[in-house]
């Protein structure tokens, strides 16, 4: 079993919320100890409070939580008969400490050329980042520990598991999932960022097929295509890359002050 505190380093450079979960205090006949420690993510728990009710209950308000973003301190009494059941039959006090991820998460679709060029970059700055692509090939066999390749067939659906204040970079090797994905990102109304790789005439035509699919014109004002800083020229896979995480980092760094 993979010890809390190897694994609480590693999503801290990932950037990945989590929370710790302690007990600190305990009365008769109990689990674990004084001391024994949790760590709980979104989708998984590592080390273990004891197992059975206490356990599970303790997931649940973690998970909760987590979803709703908490960052004070918590602390939760369980008599373990009466409150759970257990046979037992002690108590014990768990102090739940929120991890939260102070890095920006970016949702990177495409891992084309330049979706790789830019991988690269995104993968020295404090972000974390979701990289997805249809075609589980096109990832390279290691990546930075902030960087989760995501090979996904349903990549618009992929859209409904990012957070709100996501940032959106939509680069892939077709105009129609493009399209898709942008309707998706833009009828959420919750990003901070979306910049979709592409000319002018790409804007304009697709401004008038998201319109036509009821995309607001507001919404569509915040679509950043051609993304990129107008400044930084060129169309090597490079110099786009470069172009657009300087706009990134505008951004974030704009947000953050």
């Amino acid at each position: 079993m993979e010890h809390w505190i190897d694994a609480l380093a590693a999503l801290r450079r990932r950037g990945e919320p989590c929370v710790l979960v302690t007990v600190i205090d305990e009365h008769g006949s109990v689990p674990r100890n004084r001391g024994a420690k949790m760590l709980v993510t979104a989708e998984q728990a590592l080390d273990t409070i004891g197992g059975g009710h206490l356990e599970f209950q303790a997931l649940e308000i973690a998970r909760a939580m987590l979803q709703r973003g908490e960052s004070a301190l918590r602390l939760e009494s369980f008599p373990l008969a009466a409150r759970l059941g257990q046979c037992c039959g002690g108590h014990v006090r768990v102090l739940f400490e929120p991890q939260n991820a102070a890095r920006p998460l970016v949702a990177l679709f495409g891992a084309g050329h330049v979706g790789c060029a830019l991988a690269q970059i995104l993968a020295t700055l404090p972000l974390q980042v979701r990289w997805l692509d249809s075609r589980a090939q096109q990832f390279p066999p290691q990546v930075a520990a902030n960087i989760t390749p995501q090979p996904c067939e349903d990549l618009p659906a992929a859209v409904d598991d990012m957070p709100p204040g996501c940032l959106y970079i939509v680069m892939t090797h077709d105009h129609g999932l493009d399209l898709a994905l942008a309707e998706r990102i833009l009828k959420r109304n919750d990003a901070a960022y979306f910049g979709l790789i592409g000319s002018l005439t790409k804007r304009r035509r697709f401004e008038y097929q998201l319109g036509m699919r009821g995309v607001a014109p507001a919404a569509l004002a915040q679509m950043r295509c051609p993304l990129g800083l107008a400044e930084v020229k060129g169309k090597l896979p490079a110099e786009i890359a470069v172009a657009v995480a300087g706009e990134v980092i505008a951004h974030y760094a704009s947000a953050q002050r």
